[in-house]
């Protein structure tokens, strides 16, 4: 395929055929990565059984959160490394090595012993894989969309790198649909011992054809002419994060734009899934229909909202996304709640629940290891949690006994036994009632959500790209994108889930995304301009910023 500098003039319609697979390839590769990466986010319940020791639920599932956010902490180091690569040897050297990780990475996953079989070597090495995993995305997704953009028309940029963007959620919702096709054709027995592995093992069938694919790009126009030039940077970790001003707009980038992004994208996806599975109890094979139709249905407006960067601006429109999604999240989840699982909502009405104990014996756990002692208050708080209750704590000094209030009722003493029963007795369903969910409202909140993520994701590649001169561009804008979503979006269901937890209110865990993307409104509005029109052959967004 021929080296296409032409591609970065304004010409009027239409993409070439070379415009076209330059698009395809980098896309079809970074579905299949991020297929790779949120296949153990998917799971992630499933596994807090296999690869953690039981006594917990709640610990548990904290603890294969934490071991899922490792994979995000991880990635702006894996910006870091890639991304010095990238700007120094090129684009398309650079993800052919990433994606050749990530899918070695998963694949390991699909052969590792659990805890019966190892112990906590298990959780260990699924610790080490997912590094290795949050490593490949943290230098994937900076060269895509570096690679799509430098190949795109100026007049086209946000439109082009749309289609990247799809690529996370079309990951997911392939990881949805081999994970309910697994389960819908094996029996539950059959999935818990072996078949959960092979969605890992399909990861490899996915690597060789997206090494193929890759490896008929060429580098892009705008760094081979960069390099011809003599131009590029000798040292582009110290240009993008030591010189100023382009490591102050580093940082307002993460903080004004991809931070809120992040967190929007995950309540909007993930937790979304958590919180149907986990606190309405609806069955996977349902929640995963519902959460895999809302992708269906959303993932096209992330072409619209990026062919709508290229008219009205990027900032806007993410900006916009990011206060919707702060003033809605709560009217949204108690909709879920009321729509998925009404009897849920009706017994919270009209039982409340009170849990009296000495608070000096409740821990707090985020991991579980070796040192974790779990005491009679740590297993009544775990199972109201994971009944998708909610309920007040109220602190009993010296007290020996951890009681349970259920209205008028009065269970004394933690008995898993005695508090299932009283549960029961006051007509507490362990699951949802699929005769008594609306369908299609449940299936609309998700799609509201969904394009939520649309307006903050749809354009942040070309507002990142156009933020950063090309010498150091794949490592200017990876590090924010990374930080943005892998920690700040990354950590969300494990530190939603300890929040609700902690305060015992299943809603509580909102109040994280809804600060954060608050924070990414104040400061994109009061500190960061639009980057829109940009030449990033000649120039960049920084120029622009200072202006």
């Amino acid at each position: 395929m021929s080296t296409m500098a032409a591609t970065t003039s304004a010409r009027a319609t239409g993409m070439s055929k070379d415009e076209k697979f330059v698009i395809f390839a980098s896309s079809l590769g970074t579905v299949f990565e991020w297929y790779d990466f949120y296949l153990y986010a998917t799971l992630a319940p499933f596994f807090a059984a296999l690869f953690f020791p039981p006594g917990n639920d709640t610990a548990a599932l904290l603890s294969a959160f934490a071991t899922y956010a490792a994979g995000f902490l991880v990635r702006p180091f894996g910006a870091i490394i890639f991304g010095r690569i990238g700007d120094l040897v090129g684009r398309k050297y650079t993800f052919l090595v990433t994606i050749m990780v990530m899918g070695g990475a998963t694949f390991l996953v699909g052969l590792l012993p659990t805890f019966q079989t190892i112990g906590w070597a298990a959780p260990f090495l699924l610790v080490a894989l997912r590094l290795a995993q949050g490593l490949a995305l943290g230098g994937e997704y900076g060269g895509a969309a570096t690679y799509v953009a430098e190949h795109a028309r100026p007049h086209e940029r946000g439109y082009a790198t749309s289609y990247i963007q799809t690529t996370a959620t079309l990951g997911f919702f392939l990881a949805l649909l081999v994970i309910g096709l697994s389960r819908i054709y094996m029996d539950a027995k059959m999935f818990a011992e072996w078949g959960w592995r092979i969605p890992f093992w399909i990861s490899l069938v996915l690597l060789v054809f997206s090494v193929y694919i890759r490896l008929r790009l060429n580098e892009s126009p705008i760094f081979a002419k960069m390099k011809e030039e003599g131009k590029g940077s000798k040292a582009p970790l110290t240009e993008s994060f030591l010189h100023y001003p382009n490591n102050k707009y580093v940082l307002l980038a993460l903080l004004g734009a991809t931070a809120g992004q992040g967190v929007v994208w995950y309540t909007g996806q993930f937790y979304a899934l958590f919180f149907l599975t986990i606190t309405l109890k609806l069955d996977y094979v349902s929640a995963y229909s519902l959460i895999a139709l809302s992708l269906v249905i959303g993932t096209p407006f992330f072409i619209v909202f990026g062919w709508l960067s290229d008219r009205i601006g990027r900032l806007k429109i993410i900006l916009a996304g990011c206060l919707i999604a702060a003033i809605t999240f709560f009217p949204l989840f108690k909709g879920l709640t009321h729509y998925v699982n009404p009897d849920l909502e009706a017994f919270a009405e009209k039982n409340p629940i009170t849990v009296s104990a000495d608070q000096a014996t409740c821990n707090f756990h985020i991991f579980v290891g070796p040192w974790s002692n779990f005491t009679p208050c740590d297993r009544a708080q775990d199972f109201l949690t994971k009944s998708g209750l909610s309920f007040k704590i109220v602190s009993v000094p010296g007290s020996k006994s951890v009681d349970m209030s259920i209205g008028s009722t009065k269970v004394e003493g933690w008995d898993n036994a005695k508090w299932t029963a009283a549960l029961k007795t006051a007509g507490y369903s362990a699951t949802a009632d699929k005769a008594k969910i609306n369908w299609f409202m449940a299936e609309l909140i998700l799609v509201i959500m969904v394009i939520y993520v649309t307006m903050v994701y749809g354009p942040i590649a070309a507002f990142l790209v156009e933020m950063f001169p090309t010498k150091i561009r794949y490592t200017s804008m990876s590090l924010p994108y990374h930080i943005g979503n892998g920690w700040f979006g990354g950590m969300l269901p494990l530190l939603a889930t300890a929040i609700v937890a902690a305060t015992g209110d299943i809603y509580a865990g909102l109040w994280y995304p809804i600060g954060v993307a608050v924070m990414t409104l104040v400061v994109g509005l009061v500190f960061l301009r639009d980057t829109k029109g940009v030449d990033i052959t000649t120039g960049s967004g920084v120029s622009i910023q200072k202006a």
